[in-house]
């Protein structure tokens, strides 16, 4: 079956969903370790979360890149995950989908978090036909994320470490089976009608 082009794709619970970003030691290891973002974690800077394992170890490069050493899984309540998708804005003009550019410039102003729709990677990091969720967070909308939307923070670098071995050792299905399982994430109808334009 087709995957369609623009779906949320997420390891998640009834009231739970998993998000991954990457950071420098000295910030990700205590977020891990206390399970909570620590006080040099910048909260009225725009911080990117992203559903998709495979999306974030292309964007760390497998947690090799400088300042993103560290990878972790932050669990967030749903509840917060779809007040950010509702209050969001796509990152670009999207013709049809706005009224004008304008229009558009004024949303993202005022938007508290941004959408951008990037290519879905497969274990090779190399980009699929549909599209993975990039969901950026600013102002009211990182705060919340640090503050009240944070369940729980995971370390999950030995884990990006682990499958990059095998990949490289060409054993693909070995590297599948140890992915975290990402389902498609339930939206109701039309809620991310003000984020699918076409990319």
């Amino acid at each position: 079956m087709t995957t369609p082009k623009y779906q949320i794709r997420a390891a998640h619970t009834d009231s739970t969903v998993t998000v991954y970003q990457a950071y420098a030691p000295e910030i990700g290891l205590p977020a891990a370790r206390e399970g909570r973002f620590p006080a040099a974690w910048k909260r009225d800077r725009m911080t990117w979360i992203k559903p998709s394992f495979l999306w974030m170890m292309y964007r760390c490069g497998w947690g090799t890149k400088e300042s993103q050493e560290t990878v972790v899984a932050v669990e967030i309540t749903r509840e917060g995950f779809e007040w950010a998708l509702e209050h969001a804005c796509l990152s670009h003009y999207e013709r049809g989908l706005h009224a004008d550019r304008a229009a558009w410039q004024r949303q993202l102003r005022r938007a508290p978090a941004r959408v951008q729709w990037d290519p879905e990677r497969d274990l090779r990091l190399q980009p699929l036909p549909h599209r993975s969720l990039q969901l950026g967070l600013a102002g009211e909308a990182a705060r919340r994320y640090a503050d009240e939307w944070t369940v729980a923070i995971t370390d999950v670098t030995p884990l990006a470490r682990t499958v990059h071995e095998r990949v490289r050792a060409g054993e693909l299905e070995a590297a599948r089976e140890l992915l975290p399982r990402e389902r498609p994430y339930p939206v109701r109808d039309g809620a991310l009608a003000h984020l699918t334009g076409a990319a």
